[in-house]
């Protein structure tokens, strides 16, 4: 079974970077810049609350004459002769627009937090999938060289032994084939090496320059672990902690409230005065209370009315939609997960590390000349296959498990 390793972050040369997964994860957590950017959405949507609870400022105006032809002055302000009036109101919202546009801030700030949490979802799966792939990449990228030191060594004897006139150019020429084969394969690899590794670095940032080395402990033990997790708890689990379903469940309480708001918007909002006069209206200093709202004869908010309503009709299927897709993936992702385990449970935990011992035998009894180039080559190329299937398995089944932990959005297999 592959577990994080305990190794501290260390750089023993100028271009590399030893990590383990622990440690690759907390630089994720502190340094991406995704993740920075959605916690700055999420105080701005925090920050929307604050302006929702507010209320309207009141308004204020004051005028006076500007020329007054019986006194010939400009701006009066005399006592028998000015004229100046004030007026002070304040905006009344009602059916509760005030508290329902509170909860629907406070909506779009739960959404907020939960795109966040969605999306470091996301981006750990990826983490984590491409921190076992350079693995099990530079475990192969290591094969590859050793075949390749070891058929450079033979290489130079045989050109020698062929100079002699020992053997002939047909084994030469043979030897040097797979040998360019083994370095066209590995140079293909570690260009898919290079993107994984590209996309790791951003992921935590750290200098292009460096090359990240995963520190990770094998053992033989890798036992089944689905077999002890029923199908029915990851999907509960995942109906539960699933971020994104969370907030379309929310997105369907939003459009839900928002309706309600739209109906209220129907109700006029009241705006109450106190005006005063100085004497420009029936008697001198007058003074008066009033009230204002308009009459909802033609405009009662019909059309938002109903977009809020196809809005809500369309936030339930989205729901279910979201769902049903949660269903589908846990479904097929635990069927490739159980094949996998099951594949590997039937391999023989010994069959690695008799196969590499027969190969080093191999390798002896060609040079003593108890077997032929051909059979000294099939060997090499079975080797070759064999750890890289075996390389492969590995990563398939744990980036399976890994699949299980982004769907479910629960870390049940946290290696």
């Amino acid at each position: 079974m592959v577990t994080g390793g305990s190794a501290h972050a260390q750089t023993p040369g100028n271009d590399t970077l030893k990590l383990s997964l622990k440690e690759t994860e907390e630089r994720f957590v502190n340094n991406n810049l995704a993740l920075i950017i959605q916690r700055y959405e999420i105080s701005q949507a925090q920050a929307q609350i604050i302006t929702a609870r507010l209320f309207n400022n009141p308004d204020f105006n004051i005028a006076n004459g500007l020329y007054n032809p019986e006194t010939k002055k400009y701006f009066d302000m005399s006592r028998n002769g000015g004229e100046y009036s004030a007026e002070l109101s304040q905006l009344i919202l009602t059916a509760g627009k005030r508290n329902k546009n509170i909860q629907l801030a406070r909506i779009n700030a739960e959404q907020a937090t939960y795109q966040f949490y969605d999306l470091m979802r996301t981006l750990k799966y990826t983490l984590r999938s491409d921190f076992y792939k350079i693995y099990f990449q530079q475990q192969s990228a290591g094969l590859y060289q050793e075949e390749i030191n070891s058929l450079s060594s033979t290489l130079a004897v045989f050109k020698e032994q062929y100079k002699k006139g020992n053997i002939a150019q047909k084994e030469v020429l043979r030897i040097q084939s797979q040998l360019y084969a083994l370095q066209t394969e590995q140079n293909d690899l570690r260009d898919a090496m290079d993107d994984v590794q590209s996309e790791l670095k951003l992921l935590i940032r750290v200098s292009p320059g460096l090359t990240i080395q995963p520190q990770i402990s094998t053992g033989s033990d890798s036992k089944p672990v689905l077999e002890n997790i029923v199908y029915q708890r990851l999907l509960d689990s995942a109906y539960t902690h699933r971020a994104d379903l969370k907030s379309a469940g929310l997105g369907l309480e939003y459009s839900k409230l928002n309706l309600q708001l739209q109906k209220s918007m129907a109700i006029p909002d009241v705006s109450i005065s106190l005006a005063y006069d100085k004497q420009g209206s029936y008697i001198r200093n007058y003074t008066s209370a009033g009230i204002a709202f308009s009459l909802p004869f033609f405009n009662r908010n019909q059309g938002a009315i109903r977009q809020a309503r196809i809005a809500v009709d369309e936030n339930k299927v989205q729901l279910q939609s979201q769902r049903e897709q949660v269903e589908s993936e846990l479904d097929n992702s635990y069927k490739s997960a159980l094949r996998l385990e099951r594949l590997d449970s039937s391999f023989d935990p010994k069959f690695k590390a008799d196969f590499n011992q027969l190969i080093g035998e191999v390798f002896k009894n060609y040079q003593r000349h108890n077997i032929s180039l051909l059979e000294f080559l099939d060997f090499y190329e079975s080797y070759k296959t064999n750890t890289l299937q075996f390389n492969m398995l590995q990563l398939n089944r744990l980036t399976a498990l890994e699949q299980i932990n982004f769907v479910t959005g629960t870390p049940f297999f946290n290696q």
